[in-house]
């Protein structure tokens, strides 16, 4: 039986019929032939029965419609790292490739990141699994026969940031276990890049996966241990959203005092004006209008009814390239309005939720969709 398939396709609450239709509409979309309906039904279902392998061709087309890796598609280990080339001549050859890695080398890495990042907030992040993967698998190249700090500190900064977005991406696919690597790697490579700001950032991030697990207390941690991570220092964005963080996971672990506090911490860091992209930290995207929304759902989980008015506020300011972002906020809207037994509001917006969130195919914001659908 082929449990990677078959998990990867009911995370995304697809029937067998369901993944045959998307099939047939990536062929068309790329032009490319796949086999008749009838056949791929069968194809599927032995597949996901042990009783066909997979070929490559229909892997890769598999792969980019779950977001999924080739190992976690096939049911199969994780995919050994690398070894090291037999020889002298090979090590040295890969430790002088890498000690010529240039400033404008590593541009090229960190806009292959901005691309990437530009790709997953408004398309998904389930269609760019291979993309990510051969960029993660090249800049671990680079730092892992890079031998002197200064070729190794710059990337590792690339890598601590690829990693992080990487990490991001493969929770909103509902592959966590992928997702506690990339952060354990975009850790590593921080601490090698002597990059507290990007540490705290990932800790922060990797505190979700902790939250989302059922450990919310522990995620709570985390994120107080980035703080400390980041000290007196960072920018006040990056500040802002550690405590805005910390708030989420207060509210989760049934903390409501702290929650306050955190969040009155947020707003005092955060910088005015429109201006949402933090110029010292490139993932990060905060303003006042995000903070809104964040605020919102925080007093939504705490069952507050300021909630349901500072959502609405950020409803009307969202940037609509951030697809999967208005598909949190909807979900944030109904769970608000959920708690003030307004039933007719919250089912409009897990409509607009679950249609936004199909589009970019997140298995995170469709678990929620489906959790507060079953309270309706």
């Amino acid at each position: 039986m082929n449990a990677g398939l078959r998990s990867a396709r009911t995370a995304r609450g697809w029937s067998q019929e369901r993944l045959v239709r998307e099939i047939e509409q990536y062929a068309r979309r790329h032009v490319t032939d796949v086999a008749s309906t009838a056949s791929l039904r069968v194809y599927v279902s032995e597949w996901e029965n042990g009783k066909r392998t997979i070929s490559d061709r229909y892997a890769a087309i598999l792969r980019q419609l779950l977001g999924v890796t080739n190992a976690e598609l096939r049911g199969g280990p994780l995919a050994a790292a690398p070894s090291m080339a037999d020889g002298y001549d090979e090590l040295l050859s890969r430790i002088d490739s890498a000690s010529s890695v240039s400033e404008s080398m590593v541009k090229v890495f960190n806009d292959q990141t901005e691309l990437l990042r530009t790709q997953d907030r408004q398309l998904g992040a389930s269609g760019l699994i291979d993309q990510m993967t051969g960029h993660l698998s090249r800049l671990e190249d680079a730092l892992n026969f890079a031998v002197l700090p200064s070729a190794r500190r710059p990337v590792a900064l690339a890598l601590a940031g690829a990693s992080t977005l990487a990490a991001w991406q493969a929770i909103d696919s509902g592959a966590v276990e992928r997702a506690w690597r990339h952060y354990e790697l975009a850790k590593r490579a921080a601490h090698d890049a002597e990059a507290p700001m990007y540490l705290a950032h990932a800790m922060g991030e990797q505190a979700y996966v902790l939250c989302e697990a059922g450990r919310p207390s522990l995620g709570l941690d985390l994120v107080r241990d980035a703080q400390r991570t980041l000290g007196r220092g960072g920018s006040p964005r990056l500040r802002a959203w550690l405590h805005a963080a910390e708030a989420e996971l207060c509210a989760h672990a049934g903390m409501p005092d702290d929650c306050r506090r955190a969040l009155d911490a947020a707003a005092a860091s955060i910088p005015h004006g429109p201006e949402d992209r933090d110029p010292d930290m490139l993932s990060i995207f905060l303003n006042g209008a995000h903070l809104a929304r964040w605020r919102g759902n925080v007093l939504g989980l705490l069952g507050d009814d300021e909630a349901v008015t500072s959502l609405y506020g950020a409803l009307g300011v969202v940037d609509p390239t951030f697809v999967r972002a208005q598909a949190g906020l909807h979900t944030d809207l109904a769970q608000a309005h959920l708690v003030r037994a307004e039933y007719d509001d919250a089912n409009t917006h897990l409509r607009q939720a679950r249609l936004l969130a199909s589009r970019t195919g997140s298995v995170r914001q469709r678990r929620r969709v489906d959790l507060l659908s079953a309270r309706l």
